[in-house]
């Protein structure tokens, strides 16, 4: 189980909800979130596993986050945003109604980790790849972050716009594969694969650059550019991004199929039919 938090729910009700939890699994993780009577969790649409008959279950027009109960406009603005992530409208708020202790579970719907993290510990905001999102505790807002480089937005592997998790409570995204956490010093560079970057913190300076020179680009493998971070802040890479795992599945119905190996944005078709010729 998790330590308890620091903060004090009841002198600031602007504040997440405290809970406990427990990552279980390898290949294909859950988590399992431990309520108190009253405290709410929030998921994903379709990621519950199971509940406690005590848990109520409601869904809710938006991203179930205080900012979101401020009326009608609140409510819209919340939902408007989760659209632009590529997410639906609505997400599912789970809330303890009995006594003593009650539990509810989400699972990943790809193999790979489930990553907890505290946004309190990571100065309240943490971006990340626009599916990423599972659950949290009630009062994590979710929203959506623009990249304001051109070529970043056409070329980074997600597009214009990334998700934005911002609060100061417990947030559980899910990545595919193996998950590796990267601490970046001051002007400390790494250079990564555009669909293994899975979420940094807002610290970090991300760009792309080309991944060679035009020999490399087009014959590689590796996809046309690279995102490039630049510290300081904390940086996660996963191994396996869905887009990759679901172009070997392709490859393997369908022959000569889905053979993508980099994740090159607008280029990655080009680079695909490179490949296969």
């Amino acid at each position: 189980m998790a330590p308890n938090s620091p903060w004090q729910n009841a002198r600031n009700p602007m504040l997440a909800d405290d809970v406990d939890f427990a990552i279980k699994g390898h290949d294909l993780q859950f988590v399992e979130i431990e309520l108190d009577p009253g405290e709410s969790a929030v998921g994903e649409a379709g990621a519950m596993v199971w509940k406690d008959a005590s848990v109520e279950m409601t869904t809710v027009f938006g991203d179930g986050s205080e900012a979101a109960d401020n009326g009608f406009m609140g409510k819209l603005l919340g939902a408007g945003k989760r659209l632009l992530t590529g997410a639906t409208l609505f997400t599912t708020v789970f809330t303890h109604r009995g006594t003593g202790k009650a539990r509810v579970a989400f699972g990943a719907p790809i193999p790979g980790t489930v990553l907890p993290l505290r946004l309190a510990d990571l100065g309240g905001t943490l971006i990340c790849q626009k599916d990423s999102f599972l659950c949290a505790a009630r009062g994590v807002s979710i929203g959506i972050a623009f990249q304001k480089r051109i070529m970043t937005g056409l070329f980074g592997g997600d597009g214009f716009v990334m998700q934005r998790l911002d609060g100061d409570g417990w947030v559980f995204v899910q990545m595919g594969g193996t998950l590796i956490e990267r601490e970046l010093a001051p002007g400390e560079q790494i250079h990564v694969d555009t669909g293994c970057l899975a979420a940094f913190t807002p610290s970090v300076d991300f760009d792309v650059q080309a991944a060679g020179g035009v020999k490399t680009m087009l014959f590689g493998g590796e996809g046309v550019f690279l995102a490039r971070l630049t510290g300081p802040g904390k940086v996660w890479i996963q191994s396996l991004p869905f887009s990759r795992l679901a172009g070997r599945m392709l490859a393997a119905a369908v022959p000569g199929g889905g053979d993508r190996r980099g994740e090159g944005g607008a280029f990655g078709a080009f680079t695909d039919f490179i490949e296969r010729s």
